[in-house]
Formats: C-alpha cells, structure tokens, sequence
C-alpha cells in the first residue's frame, strides 16, 4: 500500500506537506504530493498541516487527528503562570488513586515529544502498598552500600539513610500511593532515558489538570539504574527492558500559593 493518499480533488498544490516532512519521505512533482523512498517516521506533519484535509498517510491517518479550531491558545501569562505553578509532591492523601486517571496520565505522556519520534517508553504501575514499602527499604538499603563503598554521593546518602533507619520516614516514595516506573529496551540507551525524561514531563504538567501531584523518583531511577538486583527482584521487569524512569502520583495534601523564582536567567549570544 502506498504511503500517502491525496485527495486530487481537494489538492491545491501548496506543498506544506513536502515541506514540513522532517526526513523528506515526501517531494512535489507537477504540484502534487509524492512518497518517496525515504523512511517515515510517522511524525504525522504532512497531515496535520494540509488546511484542506487532502493529505493521508497510512502511518498516520487523518481519522486519528483531531480538528484544532476550538483548542484554546494561551496567551502568554496564562502558559507561563501554568508552567510556574507546576511543584514538585512529596505529601499525599491516603486516598488511592483511581487506575482510570493513571491511564488518562498516562494517555497524556505518550504524545510527549521523542527523539526522531522513536517514542518506544512503557510502562509498569505499582499502586500495592506492601510492594511500595520494599521498593523503598531495598533502595535505601543500596544507597547504604553506596555510603559504605564511599561513592561520590555518599555526603548526599547519608542523612536520608540515617533519617530512615532513625524514624522510618520513607524518604524515597515519599509515602505515594502509586509509582509510575517507565522502561525501554536495554538496546534502546541513551535515548529510552531521554525520551522517557520527556514523556514524564508531559505527565507532570498535565497531572494538576485531573487533581494529581506527581515528584520525579530519583532516588528510585539511581537504584534501578545501578541495576541493584534486590529492587530489580523486586519489579519483575520483562526480558531485556531496563528502567529509564520513576515517577510518585497521587492526591496532594497541600496546595501552594505562591509562585517560586529560580536562579536568574543567563544567557549569552554567539556572534
């Protein structure tokens, strides 16, 4: 089948398709749209550009996109104070949160920008409670080791290892009631990170939308990462997948009101 289908009769020649194609898989001949040889890479921009709806791509079909005329644009305050208020949750309500509305996260995540729209991030949810105190007693547990080994991070390590081993804090999960652990495949690396780091974002911003709080697992990801096989013990992950990222999701139990600074901005232009 071919890959592109265009409707002749709503053609108008302008070539928007062909130009905005990131691996040239499509050129004008005559004014009108041709595949090439070239790979696609399912982006669907040759689609969704068309203003007459001419444009299909059996990679991309234009039964899957949506119309944009009624999406809102934000004006530049309003994105930024969205933006802003993102904050990072480390306390949450006791109430589990409904596997409906890690789905619609999650929903959310997977159109999250990848490198070459590899994409290719999945993911595991672990809403058990019992599991959740392992996964943070056996992390804990490798950071002690990293302490003892004397790793560069062991300054670091060693007051969340004392402030759990003295109070039973859980400085990991942070008493979440759901962790949201992506993977890729093994062969899949750097980029399996990189991309799951984009699709999390997306997730993050988009979480205050259906009343949840989120915070990067860190803590987690270092211990997953350093392939500490109590915790991959524990995850049971699939054959040859390795986890890229950790994120806590779960109800707030605070609201804040203020907007935070950073560091100022710096910046310079090459000339």
């Amino acid at each position: 089948m071919d890959l592109i289908q265009v409707n002749q009769e709503k053609c108008i020649g302008c070539g928007l398709c062909a130009e905005v194609c990131p691996s040239g898989c499509i050129i004008m001949e005559n004014q009108v749209p041709q595949a090439t040889e070239r790979n696609c890479i399912v982006c669907g921009h040759c689609v969704a550009v068309c203003p007459v709806a001419a444009m299909d791509n059996v990679k991309a079909p234009l039964a899957k996109q949506l119309p944009l005329e009624k999406v809102p644009v934000l004006d530049a305050d309003t994105a930024a104070r969205f933006l802003r208020s993102r904050r990072s949750i480390r306390r949450y309500k006791l109430n589990p949160v409904p596997r409906e509305k890690i789905v619609q996260l999650l929903d959310i995540a997977r159109l999250a920008p990848t490198g070459g729209n590899t994409q290719g991030v999945s993911y595991i949810v672990i809403d058990n409670a019992e599991t959740l105190r392992q996964i943070t007693a056996a992390t804990v547990d490798w950071m002690e080791e990293q302490v003892k080994s004397g790793s560069a991070w062991a300054q670091y390590y060693s007051g969340v290892v004392d402030t759990y081993r003295k109070t039973g804090q859980d400085v990991i999960l942070r008493n979440a009631p759901c962790l949201i652990v992506a993977i890729t495949p093994k062969n899949f690396q750097p980029r399996g990170r990189d991309n799951t780091h984009f699709s999390l974002a997306y997730a993050e911003l988009y979480a205050p939308a259906i009343e949840l709080g989120t915070c990067w697992a860190g803590f987690f990801e270092g211990c997953a990462s350093a392939k500490y096989k109590p915790l991959l013990d524990i995850l049971k992950l699939p054959e040859n997948r390795v986890v890229t990222g950790g994120l806590l999701v779960g109800f707030p139990k605070y609201t804040y009101k203020r907007l935070v600074d950073r560091n100022p901005l710096q910046v310079s232009w090459w000339e």
